[in-house]
């Protein structure tokens, strides 16, 4: 199957592209991860949203946001149906492949769950704190190096 990748700000989506994101982060993130929080926040405003998908379906998603001095990614997703397929590292070389393009030279940090640690640091993403509780699900802030 052909993976198509896919980045847009949000004011360049469609609204069906939109509601499948949203529907995606909301199933992932508030009801299988049962953390009740806003999941829709100011910074959607202006983040890119990165969406992989195989015969029109969304297969994964990152949320790109860039700020002056650095690039932040978020949102990690890959829906329950398509996991064990390897998605997960196209979606994040998917990732970082944009950031490269989009904003050369930016360091990019992120705020990682905890056990996916090593995941990130076979990409070169090295800890730089501790393991923090957020929605209490333990995270850890990751710089690629």
């Amino acid at each position: 199957m052909t993976i198509e990748v896919s980045v847009k700000q949000t004011d360049a989506l469609t609204a069906p592209e939109l509601l499948a994101i949203l529907k995606a982060r909301v199933k992932v993130f508030v009801v299988e991860q049962q953390c009740p929080y806003q999941e829709v926040d100011d910074q959607d405003d202006q983040a890119y949203h990165l969406v992989l998908r195989e015969n029109g379906q969304l297969v994964g998603y990152t949320r790109i946001m860039a700020q002056t001095d650095e690039v932040h990614f978020g949102r990690v997703l890959v829906p329950k149906e398509y996991r064990q397929r390897q998605l997960g590292r196209q979606l994040i070389a998917s990732t970082l492949a944009e950031i490269k393009q989009s904003f050369p030279g930016k360091p990019v940090k992120i705020g990682a769950q905890n056990y996916l640690r090593a995941f990130y640091e076979s990409f070169g993403f090295e800890a730089v704190s501790d393991v923090y509780l957020e929605d209490e699900i333990p995270h850890i802030e990751m710089v690629l190096k």
